[in-house]
Formats: structure tokens, C-alpha cells, sequence
């Protein structure tokens, strides 16, 4: 399986104080999880490619920039200007492979993430197309949901097709990680783990985010 990677989401983070609320974290995080919803593909909105680009000039982290939105192929541009190391589509949209042949040419890492509700299946074919899998342990669009175990059984899945074909492939859970449920993502395939409430509205972000790595790798 890939190296373990802790991905703190700044959903969670205050908006007001965005560059010292990543300084808190930036010694326990592998790379930033930046969720960007449209208000249309998910009811909330949140942030886009100016935010990224001020992300960029405070952190040299990896950002890994999941798309909630209906028509990604608009934004990829901007969001690789501003500095998006990696961009994550939904297989919900439809066909994704024009998005991977456009973040390829743009230099930017590819991502495909499916909704807890939509069959692994969709996404298997595409396995060797991607840098990332994300396997939502929510339903998109709001932070601080109760993980949904069900899912576990899609990163098994993928981990196991994925190992199948010989493939180096990041798997990454995003929804309700805690030091609780953590080691059942990694148990389960997972090596990327995503936590927002957690980490950021934890007294302590930095130690919440040492006792999730601590705690799902042990």
C-alpha cells in the first residue's frame, strides 16, 4: 500500500484566519484537503481558484482539491494557475475521462471520487487512469457528518483491484475520520486520510492530527 498520508480539510478551519489555522497543522499534514461546492452539485457553497491561489502563497503543502460541482471542466484552468497540485472530479457527472486528459495537459494530478450511495463499480474501469480514488465516507456537500461504514467495503474493493493490477494507487476517505474510525479506513485500503472537525475544531489541531496518523497506524 502507498505511504500513509494525513490530509487535515479546511471546511473545518476558520475562513478568518485561513493562513494561521494551516500554520497550526502544517507539521502533522502530508497535504490540504480543499472542498469546493458550487451550490448546485451540492446544496452548499464554499470557496474557488482566488482561494486556492492565496492558499498557495501562505504553504507549500500539496493541495488536493476535491471538485463538488456540476461542470468542473470550466475551473480546472484556474485552479492549476492558482496552484492546485491535484484536482478530484465526480464520477456522478458523467464520462470523466476528457477531465483527466484536461488536468494532464495542465500538469495537475488526477483524482475521481464517487458518493456513498453510487456502486465502486463506476469508478474500477479508470483505476489506471488516476492518481487518487477519493471514497466518500459522507454524503458531499456539509462538514461534520457521521461516517457511514458501509463504505469500507468499496475501499476493499478498490484497494484489492488496485493491488490486482499492480497499481500504486492512493485511496483516500474523506467524512467523519477521527482517531476512531481511521484505523478502520486503513484496515480497510485506505492510506490518505482526510479529517476537517477533527483536526481543526479539536483545542489542540496538531495533536488532533498526530493521534489520527498515530491511531489509524499503529
Amino acid at each position: 500500500m502507498p505511504s500513509p498520508k494525513i490530509a487535515p480539510s479546511i471546511l473545518s478551519a476558520d475562513f478568518a484566519y485561513l493562513a494561521q489555522e494551516i500554520e497550526k497543522v502544517a507539521p502533522e499534514s502530508d497535504l490540504l484537503h480543499v472542498d469546493v461546492m458550487d451550490g448546485h452539485f451540492v446544496p452548499n457553497l464554499t470557496i474557488g481558484p482566488p482561494v486556492v491561489k492565496s492558499l498557495r502563497e501562505h504553504t507549500d503543502l500539496f493541495l488536493d482539491c476535491h471538485l463538488m460541482v456540476s461542470n468542473p471542466g470550466v475551473l480546472l484552468a484556474d485552479f492549476a494557475e492558482a496552484g492546485a497540485n491535484r484536482c478530484i472530479v465526480h464520477i456522478e457527472i458523467g464520462d470523466p475521462q476528457p477531465l483527466f486528459a484536461q488536468l494532464r495537459s495542465l500538469g495537475v494530478e488526477v483524482g475521481l471520487t464517487l458518493n456513498p450511495d453510487t456502486p465502486i463499480e463506476t469508478v474500477l474501469p479508470y483505476l489506471n487512469e488516476i492518481d487518487l480514488l477519493l471514497v466518500m465516507s459522507v454524503n458531499p456537500g456539509f462538514g461534520g457528518q457521521a461516517f457511514i461504514p458501509e463504505v469500507l467495503e468499496k475501499v476493499r474493493t478498490a484497494r484489492d483491484k488496485a493491488d490486482e493490477m499492480g497499481l500504486d494507487l492512493d485511496i483516500e476517505i474523506d467524512g467523519g475520520i477521527t482517531a476512531t474510525t481511521a484505523p478502520l479506513a486503513t484496515a480497510a485500503g485506505a492510506n490518505v486520510l482526510v479529517a476537517g472537525s477533527a483536526i481543526f475544531r479539536a483545542p489542540d489541531p496538531a495533536k488532533a492530527a498526530r493521534e489520527i496518523r498515530a491511531a489509524a497506524w499503529a
